[in-house]
């Protein structure tokens, strides 16, 4: 049996014939004398007479570094050498007749060299090749040795299930065949440490199946596990006359069990994972150059779903020895971000697969957003969402929420860090929320953590009165000290007193004050309404936030004062006694203050048409006058004034009456009752005819409309804002400048990308503009690389909507165009669009809520169009929704104003479910008939869009015209089909539809008169309860306008009742109100006796023409319903 290539690394050994071999061939030699046998040694040894050299010139050094049978060899090698080397350095003795010094222990020391030979190599050679195997078996294992590395420091995203390095003492796996095949190795590494090695190298002889198995693993949490094989592996090259059987390489197999006492390899039961081949083999020139070629493969092995497997290593025919093996999984190691700590998470099974990870606040911290990140296959952490914030008192240090230091305080959970106490505060403890205010000083419950504590006011100062008869006004100075506020009004205080100044009590409601008596913030005031002759005591209270913690008589200054005598109060509540045609007997109630006593009461009367040109003046003392001389049926206004000592009083208010044409008596209150009641009455009625009439005539013209030119003329009333298209301006940037606020850079913060638009990101943030709140905003950024058209067509929109301003438009807060990116800044709408956001909550709404809805989309068009202003995009995926469920129109790139532009002509080809013209894109699902033919936008192909928005939002989101083709749609307009009702679409708002779906545009209702409808049904819900059935859907075959069965029930009363013969009756239905079809197919038998067809043969012609009427209505509500 010749030794295996990589056994020989000595060029010098001979075959058994005693012929001379090529360089680097080796097999069997039988040396000549024990002489001949050490000297082929003496390479090795170098001719040392101490041992072979080593590294540290030590054989037993060298010694300890190989396995136990290897050793032995190796040892006893030595120990032969020290033995024998004395008497055969001088003889050439043939082996059986050596000298004596060469018998005895000596022989028996070869003997046994040689029995560790056999036992070591497993062959049955005799002991002619004991220095051939040893020599090739020290320079291999020399070589593993250097190649191995004792440390082991594992990534922090792999957990190891096995370590083939670390196993104290034997692995023991178990190999195939027993003998002969793959043989365990235990060498020592660099450190002195002993690691276990497999090698094999039966290179020279066919039809190689060595087998090599692991003890059973248990895979633990692993649903994908990784194979690390460092490995040396002998180039074929290097070793002539083994080309047909050596191979450089070898088979990675896996077995998934769930017992783990298999004592046996079954090869069927195992499924190949690879062919491991080697990057680097090494020859006999690199273990002489001592080049290390240590080769290192990961493979990798999934779905496992059982609680185990064995991984089993197939030889066909290398020479090739296994340094380690190391199966581990991978998992995104425990981590901490943005404050909160996600764990040790294993990998998914697949390869792309990303496990969703919540993660948990750290201690001293709360959600902001609830933190989440996804744990890559590769046992990575990809980018967090959400994050935590510490807790009041706590600040984030090293990745922590750690406690605010003594002196210092945090007190809401927000970005900022702990801050130092204001002024006149402090902290005695770690973690604090807020700062004690110093003695003396005090913080009110509106102010801030961060206010420096502050004292209330010193008194006002240079209190002065002025008395006006029953009126005082009062004027000061602001106090000398403000108490380091900014907020200090004044409170004024009333009090009347006896006439010795004493027992005073408060002034009570009639006194007035102005501007007001409470929280002035002006050092004057005027009191009014004061009793005459009468002491008053005046207290003005200097008051700042922190007054009410530490009031004091030293806030105020206080004055006293009588006031003069004064003329009394106006004369109220004056009434008619007696009406005659020359005369009328007045009576009226005592001034509400006199002031004194009533000397004498005057009053004022003239004729109406005269209006106080020529009037007549009758005083008495009583509180009645007779008033004689005046003219039938002539409408007069009387005044009245009280007069004391100090003067008149003001006139009354005016009273008006008309004489009698003849006498007729009027007994007291009860006249002008009667004359007010019959007057209300007249009115009301007038009123109700007035309507009746406006009703009937809107009724018959619907949406009749004043002749309109081909761009719809508006007619505008003045002060309404006009819209201003900004590429009218020969500077764009002076649009943007007129119409948006520039907004400093340093007040936005980008928090997270939510979108991508045509010109770049679309992100949501925070807007904190000096002196206000901060908010919540959306940003549009500008993409790196834009042009100067990219630009300015960018900054458009922000020049069209800075023009609006509309609870239901989306409302522009600013631009940043003085650094990059360039950005618009809009209100933030927290449920997106409106189609999504109707889709993700399919039949949670009342028809109530969707109408109110629709209602106020049609408020912002309405606001547009009163404006001159034309949308040309209005669709529900550019209505945004706020929190509060409230609808704004956006997205004003396609808007323009109302034009005519003979260069703009229609040349379409279809793009994405769109229409591409010279003008740019056009929704054509949207979008009105002559739009797509001509491409004339106005406020009237709006109102058409409108109707697909009411569509949409009764659909819940759903696609208009389904799965049709763009050409299809138009094909179907033009033909007249129109949608059907959604399901559960009240009729009325399906008709509402199909009025804003009229062919020609001037029949369609303008969007103020849709609010009025949308008005009129959220005030009359029943009439919402009507609904159309189910949904039509895209597979329903159409209608064609042209079939006898199809009698559109949106005809008139009359055709109906002419096309049954029953014209008799049409103005019967039309006293009656029953003027619509829909109103007609709800009639009953008493309905007809009601209204006056008591013919029972009539009754029933009529009720069974309705009746089919409601059946062809219910069948179109499965169909596309032409108009």
């Amino acid at each position: 049996m010749l030794l295996p290539a990589s056994l020989c690394p000595l060029k010098w050994f001979r075959r058994s014939n005693g012929g001379a071999t090529k360089r680097h061939e080796c097999g069997p030699w039988r040396p000549k004398s024990k002489r001949h046998l050490l000297l082929r040694l003496m390479p090795l040894y170098e001719k040392d007479p101490n041992g072979p050299q080593t590294d540290n010139n030590s054989s037993a050094v060298l010694a300890n570094r190989l396995p136990g049978s290897t050793r032995c060899v190796f040892q006893d090698a030595v120990r032969l050498w020290r033995e024998v080397i004395g008497c055969l350095r001088v003889t050439d003795s043939p082996v059986g007749h050596a000298p004596s010094c060469c018998r005895g222990a000596r022989a028996r020391r070869f003997r046994l060299f040689t029995r560790c030979l056999r036992d070591f190599g497993g062959a049955r050679e005799t002991a002619q090749m004991a220095t051939t195997a040893f020599s090739a078996a020290w320079a291999l294992l020399l070589w593993i040795s250097h190649t191995a590395s004792s440390a082991r420091v594992y990534p922090p995203n792999e957990v190891t299930l096995l370590d083939s390095r670390t196993v104290q003492g034997e692995l023991k796996w178990v190999s195939s065949p027993t003998e002969g095949g793959w043989e365990e190795v235990s060498i020592m590494d660099e450190k002195n440490t002993p690691i276990r090695t497999y090698q094999v190298c039966n290179v020279m002889e066919p039809n190689q199946n060595n087998w090599l198995r692991t003890d059973w693993i248990a895979r633990g949490a692993a649903q994908r596990i990784y194979v690390e094989i460092k490995f040396t592996l002998r180039d074929c090259n290097s070793l002539p006359g083994v080309m047909g059987t050596c191979k450089e390489t070898f088979n990675l197999y896996y077995y998934e069990s769930n017992n783990d006492k298999e004592r046996y390899i079954r090869e069927n039961q195992f499924i190949k994972i690879d062919t491991i081949a080697a990057d680097e083999s090494f020859t006999q020139v690199d273990i002489g150059d001592r080049i290390m070629k240590l080769n290192t493969e990961v493979r990798d092995v999934g779905v496992l779903t059982r609680k185990g497997f064995y991984l089993a290593f197939q030889d066909v025919g290398a020479c090739i020895a296994l340094v380690s093996v190391r199966i581990f999984y991978k998992k995104c190691p425990l981590t901490v971000r943005n404050l909160a700590q996600f764990p040790d998470t294993t990998t998914g099974a697949d390869t792309s697969s990303l496990v969703e990870v919540r993660g948990s606040c750290v201690d001293n911290s709360e959600e902001r957003e609830v933190p989440k990140m996804y744990c890559g296959a590769d046992g990575e952490w990809l980018v967090p969402i959400g994050s935590c914030l510490c807790n009041p008192g706590f600040e984030e240090r090293a990745g922590a929420c750690q406690a605010c230091k003594i002196g210092y305080y945090r007190a809401l959970a927000s970005d900022a860090g702990c801050s130092k106490c204001p002024p006149h505060s402090y902290s005695v403890r770690e973690g604090s929320t807020s700062c004690a205010c110093d003695k003396g000083y005090f913080r009110s419950e509106t102010d801030p953590a961060s206010m420096p504590c502050t004292q209330p006011p010193s008194a006002p100062q240079h209190l002065i009165s002025n008395v006006n008869e029953t009126s005082v006004n009062l004027e000061w100075s602001a106090p000398a000290f403000s108490g380091g506020r900014q907020d200090l009004t004044y409170n004024v205080v009333c009090k009347r007193c006896g006439p010795d100044g004493q027992r005073c009590e408060p002034c009570g409601v009639g006194v007035h004050y102005t501007p007001q008596q409470l929280s002035l913030r002006t050092t004057r005031v005027s009191i009014n309404e004061l009793q005459a002759h009468t002491n008053y005591t005046f207290q003005v209270w200097a008051v700042n936030g922190v007054s009410p913690q530490s009031p004091g008589p030293d806030q105020a200054a206080s004055v006293t004062v009588t006031t003069n005598q004064a003329a009394p109060s106006p004369v109220t509540s004056i009434q008619a006694k007696d009406i005659t045609r020359h005369g009328v007997s007045l009576a009226w109630q005592q001034p509400e203050r006199p002031n004194g006593v009533i000397l004498e009461y005057e009053v004022k009367y003239y004729e109406k048409d005269q209006n106080e040109r020529s009037y007549r003046i009758m005083k008495t003392s009583s509180r009645s006058a007779d008033i004689k001389g005046l003219s039938p049926l002539t409408s007069y206004v009387f005044h009245v004034r009280a007069r004391t000592a100090a003067g008149y009083g003001e006139f009354s208010t005016p009273f008006e009456f008309m004489t009698n044409s003849v006498p007729s008596p009027i007994i007291g209150d009860g006249a002008n009752s009667t004359v007010l009641l019959v007057s209300v009455i007249g009115s009301v009625v007038l009123l109700l005819i007035f309507i009746a009439v406006f009703v009937i005539g809107r009724r018959r013209s619907k949406y009749s409309k004043a002749k309109q030119d081909s761009d719809e003329e508006k007619h505008l009333h003045p002060g309404v804002r006009i819209y201003v298209d900004p590429f009218t301006y020969e500077d764009p940037n002076q649009a943007v400048r007129e119409f948006a606020k520039e907004i400093d850079a340093s007040c936005i913060k980008i928090e997270k990308v939510i979108g991508i638009g045509e010109f770049g990101e679309v992100c949501s943030g925070r807007l904190k503009m000096p002196g206000k709140r901060e908010i919540c905003v959306a940003i549009k950024t500008l993409k790196a690389g834009y042009t100067e058209k990219q630009r300015r067509d960018f900054l458009s929109e922000a020049s069209i909507m800075g023009q609006f301003d509309h609870p239901n438009i989306i409302r522009l807060e600013g631009v940043v165009t003085k650094c990059k990116p360039v950005m618009i800044i809009t209100e933030y709408m927290e449920n997106g669009s409106l189609d999504a956001f109707l889709r993700k909550n399919d039949g949670r709404f009342t028809v109530i809520q969707l109408v109110g809805i629709l209602r106020g989309i049609a408020s912002g068009m309405k606001y547009l169009s009163d404006m001159s202003y034309v949308h040309r995009d209005l669709a529900a995926r550019n209505i945004l929704v706020n929190s509060n469920l409230v609808c704004k129109v956006s997205d004003f790139g396609m808007s323009r104003v109302l034009e005519e532009d003979p260069d703009a002509a229609y040349t379409t080809r279809e793009i994405m479910g769109t229409y591409q013209s010279q003008g740019g894109k056009i929704p054509i699902r949207w979008t009105a008939p002559e739009a797509i033919a001509y491409r004339k936008f106005t406020s009237a192909s709006d109102v058409w869009s409108y109707g697909i928005v009411m569509w949409e939002v009764m659909s819940y989101g759903e696609r208009p015209y389904w799965d049709m083709s763009n050409q299809d749609v138009i094909k179907a307009i033009e033909e007249g089909y129109r949608l059907p009702p959604p399901m559960d679409c009240p009729i009325s708002l399906h008709q509402l539809m199909l009025d804003c779906w009229q062919k020609e545009r001037a029949e369609r209702p303008k969007f103020s008169q849709i609010v009025n409808m949308l008005d009129k049904l959220i005030r009359n819900p029943n009439t919402l309860k009507r609904t159309g059935g189910e949904i039509a859907r895209p597979n329903t075959t159409l209608l064609e306008p042209s079939s006898p069965e199809f009698s559109s029930p949106l005809g008139t009363v009359s055709d109906w009742l002419t096309a049954i013969n029953m014209e008799r009756y049409r103005d019967n239905f039309t006293a009656a109100g029953y003027t619509t079809p829909e109103a007609v197919v709800h009639m009953t038998q008493e309905d007809m006796t009601r209204i006056g067809i008591s013919s029972a043969a009539h009754q029933d012609k009529i009720l069974s023409s309705a009746q089919g009427m409601l059946s062809q209505m219910q069948q179109i509500q499965d169909r596309m319903v032409p108009v």
